[in-house]
């Protein structure tokens, strides 16, 4: 196996369009490469599934970014698009390691139940059909922006308990964070998507109603409460994380049925093979293209390279769901796969809280899609469509469909 390049590959555009032909080259090079991201930042690129999934789980590789400041400094070619990760929205569980991780995610998990996401299945089966009743009559319509975005933001502000009249606000704010915008916007989006949220957790402890807010408000294990900045930065994670990647999702989805019309005829005949044929979205056109920030602490041998201390760590979760030694003909789309053990939704202790939620919720979307519509078909040439300009997600920003015959 030969060592990755002494330059680093540096990844544009075209990575962020189709990472999958950009993934296949690097696989074949090895477990990991460096690189310099579009972002400018230098990082070690993990590619292929086996040594992807042990990275996730791996105690060496940190996720804590508070102090991790002289690391940007040495690795960022262009400071001017680094984000602050000593910003207050940051300092979430998702940038935290055990045991103040494993503390809140014990918390949170109390309010964040099975039960609870199986209750809500009969109320977002209701929000979608609305939502596509609305659309009857169009004969055309964007799957993304006026079915996907509009019931994901939904179901998630009403989880949450986000009052009707701060909704239009929250999902305003949010949605600067869930693109590459420049630091200041992202900065300005932070600063008040804190404040609204704080003001909506606030009256949510003078008065607690039957909310996921209400019960991370709530939730205690003896005398250990969520501090009310905690529960303001859950809440933001869980809006901005949830709502991105199931949007993704269902895109991404529907995107690949339109492509592949005999996966479509075959889920329209066999609706039971919905679960199945979500986690073959999943895996086929992951909702995130790459993990969240890792750094090493101690020296990481990945194949026949030894990752150094001090280095940022990215595992290529889009590669690692198409490499071939874990799911055999891994460029072809297949809703009768067996397709778990995929790492859209991660893997160890920061696997995704909220995946129960975003599995019913893609199940319902596209039940409800194919049911509603049993004409669906592309309303765009090949090529037209445009990917969000992000490396952390990936989704295409509309998605144009025709309903008649």
């Amino acid at each position: 196996m030969p060592p990755p390049p002494t330059e680093p590959v540096v990844l544009g555009p075209d990575f962020v369009r189709d990472p999958h032909s950009v993934y296949a080259l690097l696989r074949e090079e090895g477990p990991v490469v460096r690189a310099v991201l579009p972002t400018g930042l230098k990082v070690w690129l993990v590619t292929r599934y086996e040594e992807g999934r042990a990275l996730l789980a791996d105690a060496r590789l940190s996720k804590n970014m508070a102090d991790a400041a002289h690391l940007f400094e040495r690795h960022q070619t262009d400071m001017s698009r680094q984000r602050d990760y000593g910003h207050a929205i940051q300092q979430s569980m998702i940038n935290m390691d055990p045991p103040d991780h494993t503390r809140l995610r014990a918390l949170v998990a109390k309010a964040f139940t099975m039960r609870r996401v199986s209750a809500l299945r009969p109320r977002i089966e209701a929000i979608a059909d609305d939502l596509l009743d609305a659309l009857a009559d169009r004969a055309e319509f964007d799957v993304v922006t006026e079915f996907a975005a509009p019931l994901v933001s939904t179901v998630i502000s009403e989880l949450l308990g986000v009052p009707e009249e701060s909704r239009a606000d929250f999902r305003a704010t949010s949605a600067v964070l869930t693109f590459d915008a420049d630091r200041e916007a992202v900065t300005r989006a932070s600063n008040a998507l804190l404040a609204l949220v704080s003001e909506i957790v606030a009256a949510k402890r003078a008065d607690p109603a039957d909310d996921l807010l209400s019960s991370l408000v709530l939730a205690h294990d003896g005398e250990d409460r969520l501090t009310h900045e905690e529960v303001v930065s859950l809440a933001v994670v869980l809006f901005v994380g949830g709502f991105d990647t199931t949007v993704n999702l269902i895109g991404n989805g529907t995107l690949a049925l339109l492509d592949h019309p005999d996966q479509l005829a075959a889920l329209r005949a066999d609706p039971s093979l919905l679960p199945h044929a979500v986690e073959e979205f999943l895996r086929y056109d992951s909702s995130a293209n790459i993990s969240h920030f890792r750094r090493t602490t101690d020296p990481v041998p990945v194949g026949e390279v030894t990752i150094p201390a001090g280095e940022f760590v990215f595992v290529g979760l889009t590669s690692a769901n198409r490499d071939a030694t874990r799911f055999p003909e891994p460029d072809r789309l297949d809703v009768t796969r067996a397709a778990g053990g995929h790492l859209a939704f991660g893997h160890g202790v920061h696997h995704c809280v909220g995946a129960p939620l975003a599995r019913a919720e893609g199940e319902i979307a596209f039940g409800r899609l194919l049911a509603h519509f049993p004409h669906l078909a592309p309303a765009f040439e090949p090529g037209a469509l445009t990917w969000r300009p992000s490396m952390l997600h990936r989704g295409v920003r509309s998605l144009p469909v025709r309903t008649k015959p």
